[in-house]
């Protein structure tokens, strides 16, 4: 007796019912569930592999943290720094930079930039800018040659070429307080694209020294570029890293620094799930009203059972069994056909493109012309869990109705 509910209730789903519009409505249920969970899982997919693709560009000309001196604070050794840092565990590379607010002007556009100075020799530890140039090289930043690497949004806005010269205007002030600004003449050595605004149109590269002859106090405006195993660790390593070094220096990691992207991006996912997840509460619906025409019409075979001794909650578990396998055959469906396309999306969506003769992206509009995507363990898992708790309580009501069927109603006609 008790595996009589499982019994019945796995006969109720195998059952071929005369009844076509409670067939009908069943499958309805089950596909229902199988999009809802197979849209959340090719959607969030897609969208991590769009946060993946942004996280790269944003790392190109950056690192996973920096260390700097707060205002105030004195300079350190910054090359004893940098050599006490390689040896953190986790850390796989280090590198100087010196960055500081700029005018650009070449007549008659005059725009506000941020000249970065790098050690082209370490540079390439922390940052892929090398993938990001279009023209020019690092090696082209030799010290004392006052040459820089533009992005080429602003080389447009500036209507710059490579060989022309950019008049660099740095605001300083001398030992008393007073403003001293400076100018250098720079000339454009290359051009870079990391297809991220922040730096298209604002960063221009320079070498090291050369950025450090223009400021009074250099050292205290340096920092260092660190980069550790994985770039999605980087909040932990970093606070890690903080604990080794000496009072006075601070560690930033690049989910701060870019908090704004993610924090979007975030929000973004968040609603999407949401709203998709309304497709598995209208499976849940249909759920509802399948199993009530489903026990309406078993009030006979339920009263029988009754009769026989069966109690009201092996009664209400019968039609929780053909409820819960009926949802857990559309959520693994989903799960299923949800990975498979998450995992190929980008094949996928060139293959409709080569098809039907159109982009998902359009290339003239957007920097990303591949749709990425990244499935995600964890999320399918709490796809899968919430779908079918969705779908499970929708079987309470009706299978909480069926156990209260009175038998002598049910077979006083019979």
């Amino acid at each position: 007796m008790n595996s009589l509910p499982w019994f019945i209730g796995l006969r109720y789903v195998r059952a071929r019912t005369h009844k076509f519009f409670v067939s009908f409505i069943t499958w309805v249920s089950l596909l229902c569930v199988c999009l809802g969970v197979t849209a959340l899982i090719v959607v969030l997919s897609v969208m991590n592999g769009l946060e993946g693709e942004l996280r790269d560009r944003l790392l190109s000309l950056s690192a996973h943290a920096r260390i700097f001196v707060p205002a105030g604070q004195a300079a350190p050794d910054w090359q004893a720094l940098a050599t006490t840092v390689r040896g953190v565990p986790g850390v796989v590379g280090v590198a100087p930079y010196l960055e500081v607010e700029a005018l650009a002007v070449r007549k008659p556009e005059m725009l506000p930039v941020r000249l970065r100075g790098i050690d082209r020799t370490h540079e390439g530890e922390v940052a892929r800018i090398t993938s990001s140039l279009v023209e020019g090289s690092l090696s082209d930043l030799v010290p004392g040659s006052d040459r820089v690497i533009i992005g080429r949004a602003l080389a447009q806005s500036l209507g710059a070429r490579t060989g022309d010269v950019i008049t660099v205007l740095i605001p300083t002030s001398d030992a008393s307080g007073a403003p001293e600004p400076r100018l250098r003449e720079m000339q454009v050595a290359g051009f870079f694209a990391a297809d991220v605004q922040e730096f298209d149109t604002v960063l221009m590269i320079a070498a090291l020294e050369d950025v450090r002859a223009l400021l009074p106090d250099p050292d205290t405006r340096m920092s260092l570029h660190v980069n550790f195993t994985t770039a999605l660790e980087a909040a932990r390593d970093s606070a890690a890293l903080g604990q080794r070094l000496p009072a006075g220096l601070e560690v930033r990691d690049w989910t701060v620094d870019h908090s704004g992207y993610f924090r979007a991006i975030r929000i973004e996912k968040t609603m999407v799930a949401i709203i998709l997840m309304l497709i598995v509460a209208v499976a849940a619906f249909y759920l509802v009203a399948m199993l009530a025409m489903v026990v309406t019409d078993k009030r006979t075979d339920i009263a029988i059972l009754r009769t026989l001794g069966t109690s009201p909650p092996s009664v209400m578990l019968i039609f929780l069994v053909q409820g819960a396998v009926i949802a857990w055959f559309g959520v693994a469906l989903g799960v299923l056909l949800g990975t498979l396309i998450g995992h190929n999306a980008g094949a996928i969506a060139a293959f409709l493109e080569r098809l039907f003769r159109f982009e998902f992206f359009d290339s003239t509009v957007y920097v990303v012309t591949r749709l990425p995507s990244e499935v995600r363990v964890e999320q399918i898992v709490w796809i899968a869990v919430i779908s079918m708790l969705i779908t499970l309580l929708a079987t309470v009501y009706p299978a909480l109705r069926a156990s209260r069927v009175p038998p002598a109603d049910a077979l006083r006609y019979e």
